[in-house]
């Protein structure tokens, strides 16, 4: 275990991200570029779709149908958790549980590419459709913390109809009505969203034959690529760092025990639904990671009053260095318990 931990933290693209940090710790004067995260965040959202389609063009419905179903139930059991401990344990207040459970809902697209770049230094093979899972697993843990948020507050502000001749036949208002068309427009067709869905079935649709186009700049490039933007990542972990430490131990704990927990729970699921090794470990990655693109774009139209300096601080402060660092290997580890 501790030999594939420090492989990892000494393989380049993690030692950028620790460069990153370093960086914001210092203060000192560099950055990229503005706009180049953007760029960068782009890419590797196209090159994860465009890899995912292919691969998914040579799997039948039957052969993913498991492990899609396992993707959805984590994607909706993790936001449910996460919001009843904050809520019942940790006693955070009902918007800002809201925000970190759509954000630990969803996935972190670097965590999993750092994954993929693992496996691949260990020459631990996965299957090909994981790709396309990382699409699935995006949108579930966002819309279920939305639904749980406009179900509380319709409880607590709606009066329960007494029980009478005149009301037996009362039949409850659609369960989808509180959430605005923008949030669901912003969780479908959000940019992160868009280009992993899109890229998937573009890749889906031209399959191999598009190889000779797609691979030298998608496929070649895909680890130089994220070496920039885990520097860049770095950079912005690093200036959170001082937020984090704002909100208390019991918060910090969360984020540091939590992921691990979900990063277990997604290996057990993973191997229940029949994946090799490779893609067990991946399916821990994806429920140990949480999202600071899909999720928070979305909370800031929906749920404006959570702050984005605890989820984004969370999740980029303390769960994704954790993850990046110890976490893959851990759950590298958890998953040959299984095999």
């Amino acid at each position: 275990m501790f030999d594939m931990v420090l492989q990892n933290l000494l393989s380049p693209a993690i030692m950028f991200f620790i460069l990153g940090i370093i960086a914001a710790i210092v203060s000192s004067d560099f950055d990229l570029p503005k706009g180049l995260g953007e760029g960068l965040s782009a890419y590797l959202l196209i090159a994860i779709g465009l890899k995912g389609g292919i691969e998914l063009s040579n799997y039948s419905f039957a052969t993913v149908s498991k492990p899609i179903l396992g993707t959805i139930f984590l994607g909706t059991l993790i936001p449910i958790i996460t919001l009843y401990v904050l809520r019942h344990f940790l006693k955070l207040d009902l918007k800002n549980s809201v925000g970190l459970a759509a954000t630990y809902g969803s996935v972190s697209i670097v965590t999993y590419g750092a994954a993929i770049t693992f496996l691949d230094n260990v020459n631990v093979s996965y299957e090909g459709f994981m790709n396309a899972l990382v699409v699935v697993m995006e949108i579930p843990g966002i819309l279920v913390a939305l639904l749980l948020l406009g179900m509380i507050e319709k409880n607590s502000s709606t009066p329960v109809p007494k029980m009478s001749a005149r009301n037996v036949g009362f039949v409850a208002q659609n369960p989808f009505s509180f959430i605005d068309k923008k949030v669901l427009k912003e969780s479908l067709f959000g940019k992160s969203i868009l280009l992993l869905v899109g890229s998937l079935v573009i890749g889906l649709t031209v399959g191999t034959n598009g190889l000779p186009i797609i691979q030298p700049l998608f496929f070649d490039l895909y680890q130089s690529v994220l070496i920039l933007f885990l520097l860049n990542m770095g950079l912005m972990a690093g200036k959170r760092l001082a937020v984090v430490r704002r909100h208390g131990l019991k918060l910090l704990g969360f984020a540091i025990i939590f992921p691990i927990f979900y990063g277990a729970l997604g290996v057990l699921v993973g191997s229940f639904v029949g994946l090799s090794l490779g893609g067990a470990t991946l399916m821990g990655v994806l429920s140990a990671s949480a999202s600071y693109i899909a999720a928070p774009a979305a909370l800031r139209t929906s749920v404006p009053e959570a702050d984005p300096a605890i989820y984004l601080g969370l999740a980029l402060g303390i769960t994704f260095p954790i993850n990046l660092t110890i976490g893959i290997p851990l759950y590298y580890s958890i998953a040959g318990w299984f095999f």
